[in-house]
């Protein structure tokens, strides 16, 4: 089976890291993939050094008239049964051809961009069923999950800032926060630093929370607000943001709690990746984390924009390590039957093989 994989996204971002898991799962599985990307020297070598021949692209705005002619010669020297396209900038440039066309979404975006595709894939229920609510009928509207990597097996980071070094005690089934040795315990939250992240509303739920410190591992425009911010809350020796890293499961494994605070976010790839790695989870009421998570089975779910329900259900957390240890060990069940390569691959690899023009 020959796929097209379109993408013209960011550096960094949760879309951008299941495309290139998804292409080299598909890859490895012995479909033929074809990965066209928007030019990024790093994405393309990880493509490559897995076997698959990425070909780069401008991507740009409505002046860029020359992508989409070029896209539609690679298109048709590759001749794919499927061409997904992922999110609205690569869906705009993909022209008419034989193959059948899926727009992949994993937000809410305008769906006039998508207007030209056969199909369309969301992460999310939710999502599918404001397609269907928009005008797209149940045949060529489907849904398909994220998988992440397996962090099961990770070792600690061990490059962390002070508060607890060596992980969390009991790691694996049955483990669960407390252990370490010296300082509080750690919170951690990953993703873009953008406002609608909320890690403002979690560094203020913080101040509840005496001796506890915050990770934050991601980069954005919001890093400096968020510096000033722990400052002014007297926070800025417990608050600390690490930048970009590729080691989530390192991350998840040397901290206490996993906490997605975020205002608005359609899947939440950060709770499955926690659940992988056997650290409970806390998370506002956003839509995807509220699609995901079974509130207190496999994570505790809060009101938005509230700092005190936050720190409450942190603390709920980190008080009892039994509670701990039961909430994850309920989210690596849910990512194993759910969320794991092998079942999401199975059901991408059958979408693809039988989505019809």
């Amino acid at each position: 089976m020959r796929v097209a994989q379109i993408m013209a996204g960011a550096h960094h971002g949760g879309a951008e890291l299941f495309f290139e898991r998804l292409s080299i799962a598909l890859h490895r599985a012995g479909e033929s993939v074809l990965p066209l990307i928007r030019s990024d020297a790093e994405r393309a070598a990880r493509l490559a050094a897995a076997g698959l021949a990425p070909q780069q692209f401008r991507f740009g705005g409505p002046l860029d008239f020359i992508t989409r002619p070029l896209l539609g010669r690679a298109l048709g020297r590759f001749a794919p049964r499927v061409a997904v396209s992922w999110m609205s900038r690569a869906t705009d440039h993909v022209p008419p051809g034989p193959w059948v066309h899926v727009g992949r979404l994993g937000g809410y975006y305008p769906l006039r961009h998508y207007r030209r595709c056969d199909h369309l894939v969301g992460n999310t229920k939710g999502l599918v069923a404001w397609f269907r609510a928009n005008g797209w009928p149940e045949g060529r509207s489907h849904f398909l999950p994220n998988f992440v990597a397996d962090h099961g097996d990770a070792m600690p980071a061990t490059d962390l800032p002070t508060g607890r070094s060596g992980g969390r005690s009991g790691d694996g089934p049955g483990g669960g926060p407390g252990g370490g040795s010296g300082g509080g315990p750690r919170i951690l939250a990953l993703g873009r630093l953008h406002g609608h992240k909320g890690f403002d509303v979690l560094i203020r739920a913080l101040a509840h929370l005496p001796g506890a410190i915050l990770l934050i591992a991601g980069d954005g425009p919001e890093g400096p607000a968020l510096t000033r911010l722990a400052g002014e809350l007297g926070l800025a020796d417990r608050v600390f943001l690490l930048g970009w890293r590729d080691d989530a499961g390192a991350l998840l494994k040397a901290c206490d709690v996993f906490v997605c605070s975020s205002r608005s976010e359609p899947l939440g790839n950060v709770v499955l990746e926690a659940w992988s790695a056997f650290c409970p989870v806390v998370a506002a009421d956003a839509d995807g984390p509220r699609e995901l998570i079974a509130d207190g089975s496999d994570g505790l779910l809060v009101p938005r924009e509230d700092e005190a329900r936050l720190a409450e259900a942190i603390g709920a957390v980190l008080g009892a390590p039994e509670r701990a240890a039961a909430l994850a060990e309920a989210g690596r069940r849910r990512f194993l039957a759910e969320f794991a390569e092998a079942p999401v691959l199975a059901a991408w690899r059958r979408f693809l093989a039988t989505v019809p023009k």
